[in-house]
């Protein structure tokens, strides 16, 4: 579990004198939502005011006209859709959180910004004071993560989950389920209206957790049964052992596919900064929201652990990590410095972000240093990051579905490294050259080859085997006229 109390007293700054922010990319948790074990989950008030909350203090942050560290051209008040691109699974409490965000992040612009004068002379004002319209776009994996109990259950990797379940086949997890044994039948006043008395064990530490966390937030004594025994000491016993049960399914730095969701995120994380730095134009901010195993796998996978043993906890909801794109080169206009004179600096908050208590740097890949060179951080990203659909679907086992075709056309191709080469994105395209492998077309040219040959090959066994002659239709055509033998072909 994350310490608040240490991540409020470190003093590291976010900013250098003299520093600009070319560009930002920010992962966030959803807010408060209702529990898993209790589908569909949806996000509470409390929880929309919590992402408000970080929207809020990231404009002030970023974008607003006088922001601490403004991003360099941003747009300030009107949002500019090409310079933001904002991602989120299809999931009810997910999707709500980023339009939540949003709302704070470039606000109503009032009735001067927010209106437009038509042909006709009429002035036509957009609804809610100016409310501006941001998409979200939706991203396939952590589809309905919210409604699912299971880390693995959105991820649809089948070497992950098949990762994750090996560790209820370890000796820790055989310790923690009987040790703990007694500890969670005490719970069972509390939860047995929602979990059978099988059901209630360290197997299902999270969703136990998750229904007592939330009926700490929420439910009143009338409505909780037995709620006198859910003391602090109790419920942070719950989130304890929690935090091992989930960050064990999420990350085993023996078997990485276990982390796809982190693996998949750092290559997103790549491809939208590289862009930046490739000057090809991209939006200037990203945003996307996921759930807390993409933050444990991506924890585990950058060995954020040694830098504070409290990553290896569940996040809190609406936390933050944001990795910023900074220079201490002169910029001017739209151009872009050398990606030797870029860096990044990584940044984490721990639940709701605020005036109060704001994102710590934090080093990446178990180094010292909170900034690290443009070049060094993709070499650490790279080791990792999974880019592309063919080398997720052969990482994961995958076969079926839109795998299928990468199972087919697989043999041979290469890495896939997701910026290190200096391209905007991964290469996705398995028949280029230089990927290690032949295009599809050369394949089938040479599929089509050996099984012609294999047919001339068996032709010419049942003609050797059954004592039959190979003639041409003229010279059969010749003899049968004449009435002579038909000579065998040499």
């Amino acid at each position: 579990m994350f310490s608040k109390a240490l991540l409020l007293a470190s003093t590291l700054p976010l900013t250098q004198a003299a520093e600009t922010v070319l560009g930002v990319y920010i992962f966030s948790r959803h807010g408060d939502r209702t529990a898993k074990a209790t589908p569909p989950a949806n996000l509470t008030d409390l929880g929309y005011q919590e992402v408000f909350t970080s929207g809020t203090w990231f404009r002030d942050q970023y974008i607003s006209s006088n922001a601490a560290s403004p991003i360099h051209g941003i747009e300030p008040d009107l949002v500019k859709l090409s310079q933001l691109s904002v991602s989120a699974p299809l999931d009810n409490v997910l999707q709500s959180s980023a339009i939540g965000f949003l709302s704070a992040l470039y606000p109503p612009v009032g009735p001067t910004l927010g209106s437009n004068t038509l042909r006709n002379g009429t002035v036509v004002q957009a609804p809610l004071n100016g409310f501006q319209l941001i998409p979200v776009e939706i991203v396939s994996s952590g589809t309905g993560s919210e409604d699912s109990g299971w880390l693995q259950g959105a991820t649809n990797c089948a070497g992950a989950t098949a990762s994750s379940n090996e560790y209820f086949y370890t000796s820790e997890y055989d310790n923690l389920l009987n040790s703990t044994m007694a500890f969670y039948k005490s719970l069972t006043p509390m939860i047995n209206g929602t979990f059978s008395s099988s059901q209630i064990s360290f197997k299902n530490a999270y969703t136990i957790f998750d229904l007592l966390n939330v009926a700490s937030i929420h439910n009143s004594s009338t409505d909780f049964n037995s709620s006198q025994l859910l003391t602090p000491e109790v419920l942070a016993q719950t989130r304890t052992l929690a935090d091992t049960h989930e960050f064990s399914l999420a990350y085993n730095a023996s078997a990485p596919i276990r982390a796809i969701a982190g693996s998949t995120l750092a290559a997103q994380i790549l491809q939208a900064l590289n862009a930046t730095v490739e000057k090809v134009p991209s939006p200037k901010l990203n945003i996307q929201f996921g759930a807390y195993g993409s933050f444990q796998s991506f924890f585990g996978l950058a060995d954020l652990p040694a830098a504070n043993p409290d990553f290896y906890g569940v996040p809190d909801y609406a936390s933050s990590m944001t990795f910023e794109l900074v220079t201490n080169s002169t910029v001017s206009g739209s151009a872009i410095p050398d990606a030797s004179d870029i860096s990044v600096r990584f940044l984490f908050h721990n639940g709701t972000t605020s005036n109060i208590s704001t994102p710590v740097a934090y080093p990446l890949f178990g180094q010292q240093d909170t900034l690290l060179a443009w070049n060094d951080f993709v070499t650490g990203m790279d080791k990792f990051a999974i880019g592309n659909q063919a080398d997720w679907c052969a990482a994961c086992g995958n076969t079926t579905g839109v795998c299928a075709s990468a199972a087919s056309g697989s043999a041979g191709s290469g890495n896939s490294s997701s910026s290190g080469s200096g391209s905007s994105g991964p290469d996705t395209n398995a028949s280029s050259a230089g990927s290690g492998g032949m295009s599809n077309a050369v394949a089938g040219v040479i599929g089509a080859v050996v099984t012609l040959a294999m047919v001339l090959l068996v032709e010419a066994l049942v003609m050797l085997l059954l004592g039959l002659r190979l003639v041409s239709k003229k010279a059969l055509n010749r003899h049968a006229a004449t009435g002579s033998p038909v000579p065998p072909k040499a």
